[in-house]
């Protein structure tokens, strides 16, 4: 089977195809670090991880670029930077506050298990190759300079407007730009002139003044991607204008069409339906879900809507996550623990179940990047897993078809990547109950008391929890 990804572009689904063989060159836009990181961003980069990782799985090279955004993001409402605005909320310094946000975002994205990104590029690490960018824009005249702004000249790019699909008159609303100088009102900011005290300036041949949002993320993606790039990637509200601009600006510097092969862009995660934003207050940052839930369930929360949907969050959906993930690992140890008992031999009915559930799970996902549909799949084979263990009639190689098959369509798409199914003291919810009684315990054997000693042992075990003694000590291990 071919992948099949939906394009925002062309609105269609298409064969993935990759410019350079099985090399994918992938960027997906940043966070802009001005306040800690929300479930809605999680949202965004769980689904990106998933589909990097079954890429990966499916036998491509993929090369992923994620940029930080550290200025010129302008909030529409006021138009102020976002760097500037948590600057002063927190009285820091721009750069200040930057660092402390980057750092817990970076935090906030390993706790959530996602694969790093080759290079995470800073915005203001690139304000000389933007300059550059611009200057050429105006060369070629795509852009021109308004008292040291300069904009970029939609009316020059006849394309324009196609990734969103927004009309003329539509557009002139949306720019949030007052510069009543502008040729049209529907040009955009490539460099924003400098006021007397702004905190976030840099000289230019224009004066000195800032890069606009947009021109950030063609330069650092052409950059370290190419001028042409297989994915590009980001939520939905990005779309407009954010990512119009970029596909405008891009292919204008560099006379090559299509900037982007494939637009991806995710759904909202909504609370009561409502988009869960900063600026509405109705967020709940990664950190304090992480409190709760472990990365898995989050995960599983997240994949069990398709990345192009929108997910409403509350706690009964992601306690429904979380119970799937300790499902998934319960099979897992039964799985492993049943080997000792398991008769030798060869299982042709399970590994054609094995096969038939794998070859199932990858056209799912296949089917751009179907992760509910895959999901389903990975809970039939949970399934079937059980009822063959309760079949009392098991051999080493069928249990080994379903572990491995298990664990290997989980870890396609970044589930269960740490698991191990050795029970130890310290992952068990009552470790510190169990500890004592396995202290008393062992402090009963030597003084002889071997019939209380059973007795805990016995008492373990009708609950799950089974005890053997080796010459290493107490061995602990869980059945369901």
């Amino acid at each position: 089977m071919v992948i099949k990804v939906y394009n925002t572009l062309t609105r269609r689904l298409e064969n993935f195809e990759p410019f350079e063989g099985n090399l994918v060159k992938m960027y997906v836009c940043g966070p802009t670090v001005q306040d800690v990181a929300h479930l809605g961003h999680a949202r965004t980069y769980i689904a990106f991880d998933a589909i990097i990782r079954f890429l990966e799985y499916r036998g491509y090279r993929v090369f992923y670029v994620r940029n930080i955004t550290d200025v010129g993001h302008i909030r529409e409402e006021s138009g102020r930077d976002r760097i500037l605005e948590g600057a002063a909320r927190e009285k820091l310094e721009p750069m200040e506050l930057v660092d402390k946000y980057m750092l817990m975002f970076f935090e906030d994205m390993d706790a959530l298990k996602l694969r790093r990104p080759n290079i995470q590029p800073r915005a203001t690490m690139h304000i000389l190759d933007m300059i550059e960018m611009i200057k050429t824009l105006i060369e070629k005249g795509y852009a021109y300079e308004v008292d040291g702004n300069v904009y970029f000249d939609v009316s020059k790019f006849p394309d324009y407007g196609r990734l969103s699909g927004i009309k003329y008159e539509e557009l002139i609303k949306h720019r949030i730009e007052p510069d009543p100088r502008k040729k049209n009102p529907a040009d955009f900011a490539l460099w924003k002139k400098a006021e007397k005290g702004y905190l976030l300036k840099w000289p230019s041949i224009w004066g000195e003044g800032f890069p606009g949002w947009h021109i950030e993320c063609s330069v650092m993606s052409m950059k370290y991607l190419g001028p042409q790039i297989d994915i590009h990637g980001g939520g939905q509200e990005l779309i407009l204008p954010h990512h119009e601009n970029e596909i405008a600006q891009s292919e204008a510097f560099t006379g090559k069409k299509p900037f982007v092969k494939y637009w991806l862009h995710t759904g909202y995660l909504t609370i009561a339906g409502e988009k869960m934003s900063k600026s509405l207050g109705n967020f709940v940052t990664i950190k304090e879900v992480l409190k709760k839930y472990d990365a898995d369930a989050i995960r599983f929360f997240v994949l069990s809507s398709h990345y192009r949907s929108n997910i409403d969050y509350n706690e009964e959906a992601i306690k429904r996550a979380a119970d799937s993930v300790d499902r998934i690992r319960s099979t897992l140890r039964e799985l492993y623990y049943e080997t000792e008992g398991a008769r030798p031999g060869n299982d042709e009915t399970v590994s054609r179940i094995c096969a038939e559930m794998r070859e199932r799970f990858i056209k799912a996902m296949e089917m751009d990047f179907n992760t509910p549909e895959a999901l389903s799949v990975l809970h039939e084979l949970i399934h079937k897993a059980n009822a063959y263990l309760s079949s009392k009639v098991v051999t080493k190689a069928g249990i080994d078809a379903y572990y491995n098959t298990i664990l290997e369509l989980c870890n396609s798409i970044g589930l269960l990547q740490d698991f191990k199914p050795e029970i130890t003291i310290d992952n068990l919810i009552v470790s510190e109950v169990l500890k004592i009684l396995l202290d008393l315990r062992e402090e009963l054997r030597k003084r002889g008391m071997y019939d209380l000693s059973d007795r805990i042992r016995e008492g373990l075990k009708e609950v799950g929890i089974f005890i053997e003694d080796t010459k290493e000590g107490q061995k602990v291990r869980l059945k369901r």
